[in-house]
């Protein structure tokens, strides 16, 4: 499956008695049902270590982009109306800032690696605490309760997966506590944020911006308020889209299809 294509229905099971596995790029699993695939004996497997790396970096770079207004900036440089630089165009630093990471696994943690490079201070809150000496390698401190993560961050990063009790997760009650200059940052699923309530709070200045590399659905419709607000970047799903994870993923969902092909036991099986 690539881009959650071809659609795994029980239709589709039944014309396929011989089917043995099912290999899905990246991470997330919500568009396939488990328990049905279960029930015709079909395995899968997804390719969640691979793409972390990258997908952390876009992270980082939607923070950076959306602080210091890159797309704007760029806009007016090259704009032919542009006739000077106003000296009170500003944005907003990162380096000592507070970042709140939502989701704290394998990609959250590599964005709180690079969080401390910048000398962030780094908050997270996830279903399990990581272990004392994870923390420390980054200087990361647990929020058991997501509302404190909420009310201390300047930038919320979004790294989770979309689950029943991930939906919408952020949602109107969620961006009313964040800080009124606060950056939501979703690397996640767009299905995590409600985002009829982040229209609303960007309108009415609750948050200050959003940078999204994931939206629902995918992409939006042209006529979506998101995309004509300056305060939101939103790109094209692309946290793991570099030639080599690219190239690593197709490696990896082959080798899971050949092991199940051979009742071998299957690298990164979703169980």
């Amino acid at each position: 499956m690539w881009y959650q294509k071809p659609v795994i229905s029980e239709e589709l099971l039944q014309s396929l008695p011989n089917l043995k596995i099912v290999a899905s790029s990246g991470v997330g699993i919500d568009h396939l049902d488990l328990n049905l695939l279960s029930c015709y004996g079909v395995k899968v497997s997804n390719t969640p270590f691979v793409v972390s790396t990258d997908t952390a970096d876009l992270g980082m770079a939607l923070m950076l982009a959306s602080s210091r207004r890159l797309v704007e900036g760029h806009q007016m440089a090259v704009s032919p109306d542009t006739e000077y630089f106003p000296a009170d165009w500003l944005g907003a630093e990162v380096s000592g800032a507070t970042l709140g990471i939502i989701g704290m696994g394998t990609i959250g943690y590599k964005v709180a690696q690079r969080a401390k490079a910048f000398e962030m201070k780094i908050l997270y809150h996830n279903r399990n605490q990581r272990t004392k000496e994870e923390e420390s390698a980054v200087g990361a401190i647990y929020c058991k309760k997501i509302v404190d993560l909420l009310q201390q961050s300047d930038f919320v990063l979004l790294s989770v997966n979309l689950t029943p009790q991930t939906h919408k997760l952020i949602g109107k009650r969620e961006l009313e506590l964040m800080k009124p200059t606060a950056t939501l940052i979703n690397i996640s699923r767009g299905l995590v944020v409600d985002q009829d309530a982040l229209v609303e709070a960007l309108q009415n200045k609750a948050v200050k911006a959003a940078a999204l590399d994931v939206t629902y659905p995918e992409p939006l419709p042209r006529h979506h308020p998101l995309l004509k607000m300056k305060n939101v970047i939103i790109t094209p799903h692309i946290g793991s889209a570099t030639k080599k994870t690219r190239r690593l993923m197709m490696e990896n969902m082959t080798e899971s299809i050949q092991a199940g092909l051979r009742g071998l036991p299957i690298p990164n099986e979703v169980l």
